[in-house]
C-alpha cells in the first residue's frame, strides 16, 4: 500500500470534512499552510504536546498553534486565566485593567519596548509599524528582504514565502514603494544611496521564514547602524521569535535595539493577539492632540484590540515564561531531535539535512549528501543550499508518512513546546525512521 493510500484509509472522518469544506471554503482551508493533498487532518482536541483528530488518532504536535504555544496546548496557568475571565465577559468595548497588565509585562520583558499598542494579529502589527515609521520620517518607501515573511498585507507580501515579486491584487503604486533586497548590508547601503524616500527597513529577526534561511552573523547589528545613520526606522519582526528564542526575543540575544518590534503568537498565550512595541516617540503618533502627539494623529481602531480573553491569556503566559526556563527546555529538546533526525538520515544515506535554532527545526530534502549525525545551526550551512528549492512531492509525502505514524509537522519543519518530553522525541525519531523507509521504498528519495 502506498503512503498516500494508507493516509486516505486511516482518515475517513477527515476526508469527509475536507469534502464538506471544499464546498464553502476556497480550497477547503482557512490558512494557506493548512492546504495539503489529498487533505489535512481535522483536529478534534488537543492537550500538552498532543492533538487528536476526528478519527481518534493521536499526534505528537510540532505545529504548536503556528508557533504560538510555547507552553503546549491547554496549559493550566493559561486556561485558568481564560476561564476566570470568560465568566466576567468576552468583550467589554471598554478599557480594562488586564490590558494595562499585559502592556506592563511586554515592557518588562522586551528590551526594545518602551510602550505598546495591541492589535489582533501579527499582520496588523507589521502594518501599524510601517505606518508609524512613515508618519515619523515622512518617507513612503520601505525595504524588506527576499523571502522574509511579515504577514499578508499589501506592503509586505512581495517576494515573501507566500508570493513572488508582483503578487496579484496589489496596485503597482504600492509595489513601487516596496524595495526588495537580498539580506546583505551592501545592498541596503546602495538602496539608501539611490533613494531618499526610504522611511523604514523591516526584517525577520531570525532570518527568512522564521529562520529557514538565517541571517549572517552580525547582520542585525550592522543593519541597525546603517538604518539609524540614514535616519530611517528599524522594524524587527519578532512575531515568531519573540518570547521563543529568549524571553526578550532575538534582539535581546543579539544585543540590538530596534526602533519598533512587532509581536504576536506567544504574546497572547495561544489566543488571537499582536502588538507593536518600541520607542515612545514613535508610538506617540498614535496619541490624541494635546496628549503629546508629534503631528497629525495616526488612526488605529480595532474591535478586538486587547480583547479581555487574549489579555488574560497573554498576562498569564508572559508571567510564566519570563524566567526563560520554558524556552531553554524546548530548545534543548529541539537540539536532541535535530541531532537524532540527522543521525537517521546519515544511517540511511539520504541526502537531506535537519537544522534550526532555538526550539525550531527545518527539514531540507535537497542536500547534496547525507548529513553528519549531529545538530546543525542553519547559520553554518551554505546559503545556496538553504535557498535551493525542496522537491514538492517528497515533501508532501513526508508529511503524510509522518502523520501515518503519529507525528504532525508544520510544513517540512516545526517547533517544540516545553510540554514535549524525551519520550516524545524518541517516538518522533521512530516515526521519522519509518517515514523515511517508506519514502525510500516508493523511490521518492534515493540514498546517496
Amino acid at each position: 500500500m502506498t503512503i498516500e493510500q494508507e493516509y486516505i484509509d486511516r482518515h475517513p472522518g477527515s476526508r469527509t470534512l475536507a469534502e464538506r469544506a471544499a464546498a464553502v471554503l476556497p480550497s477547503g482551508v482557512t490558512h494557506d499552510s493548512r492546504y495539503l493533498r489529498p487533505f489535512l487532518i481535522y483536529a478534534e482536541r488537543a492537550d500538552g504536546a498532543y492533538k487528536w483528530d476526528v478519527d481518534g488518532h493521536r499526534y505528537i504536535d510540532y505545529v504548536v498553534g503556528h508557533g504560538a504555544l510555547l507552553l503546549g496546548h491547554n496549559h493550566p496557568v493559561v486556561t485558568a486565566a481564560v476561564h476566570q475571565q470568560l465568566a466576567r465577559g468576552t468583550h467589554y468595548g471598554a478599557s480594562h485593567e488586564l490590558e494595562i497588565a499585559w502592556a506592563e509585562e511586554v515592557v518588562r520583558i522586551v528590551p526594545a519596548a518602551e510602550v505598546v499598542r495591541f492589535t489582533s494579529s501579527g499582520t496588523e502589527a507589521t502594518l501599524m509599524a510601517l505606518r508609524l515609521a512613515r508618519a515619523a520620517t515622512g518617507r513612503p518607501a520601505i525595504v524588506k528582504f527576499e523571502r522574509h515573511f511579515h504577514g499578508w498585507h499589501d506592503y509586505v507580501v512581495p517576494a515573501s514565502s507566500y508570493a513572488g515579486r508582483t503578487p496579484p491584487g496589489i496596485p503597482e503604486s504600492t509595489l513601487d514603494s516596496v524595495i526588495v533586497l537580498p539580506p546583505n548590508l551592501e545592498a541596503v547601503e546602495a538602496a539608501f544611496a539611490e533613494r531618499s524616500d526610504i522611511g523604514a527597513v523591516i526584517v525577520e529577526a531570525p532570518g527568512a521564514s522564521s529562520g529557514q534561511i538565517p541571517l549572517p552573523p552580525g547582520f542585525l547589528q550592522g543593519l541597525q547602524t546603517l538604518v539609524n545613520h540614514n535616519r530611517a526606522v528599524v522594524i524587527m519582526d519578532e512575531v515568531v521569535s519573540g518570547f521563543r528564542w529568549a524571553p526578550g526575543g532575538v534582539h535581546q540575544l543579539e544585543g540590538v535595539q530596534p526602533d519598533l518590534v512587532t509581536l504576536a503568537k506567544i504574546l497572547a498565550g495561544g489566543l488571537p493577539g499582536g502588538a507593536v512595541a518600541g520607542r515612545r516617540d514613535l508610538l506617540a503618533y498614535l496619541q490624541f492632540p494635546g496628549q503629546g502627539s508629534r503631528s497629525e494623529k495616526v488612526g488605529h481602531p480595532g474591535t478586538f484590540n486587547a480583547n479581555p480573553l487574549s489579555a488574560a491569556a497573554g498576562v498569564a503566559c508572559l508571567r510564566h515564561i519570563a524566567d526563560g526556563s520554558h524556552q531553554q527546555r524546548a530548545a534543548s529538546l529541539a537540539a536532541t531531535l535535530r541531532a537524532g533526525m540527522n543521525r537517521i538520515l546519515h544511517e540511511l544515506a539520504i541526502p537531506a539535512v535537519v537544522y534550526g535554532q532555538s526550539s525550531a527545526f527545518r527539514v531540507h530534502l535537497a542536500a547534496p549528501q547525507p548529513p553528519e549525525p549531529r545538530d546543525y545551526d542553519g547559520r553554518e550551512l551554505p546559503r545556496t543550499l538553504l535557498e535551493a528549492p525542496v522537491p514538492p512531492e517528497p515533501a508532501r509525502l513526508l508529511q503524510l508518512a509522518l502523520l501515518n505514524h503519529g507525528v504532525q509537522l508544520f510544513g517540512t519543519g516545526g517547533m517544540l513546546s516545553s510540554a514535549h518530553t524525551e519520550a516524545d522525541i524518541a517516538a518522533t525519531l521512530d516515526a521519522w525512521r519509518h517515514a523515511l523507509l517508506a519514502l525510500l521504498e516508493e523511490g521518492h528519495v534515493r540514498p546517496a
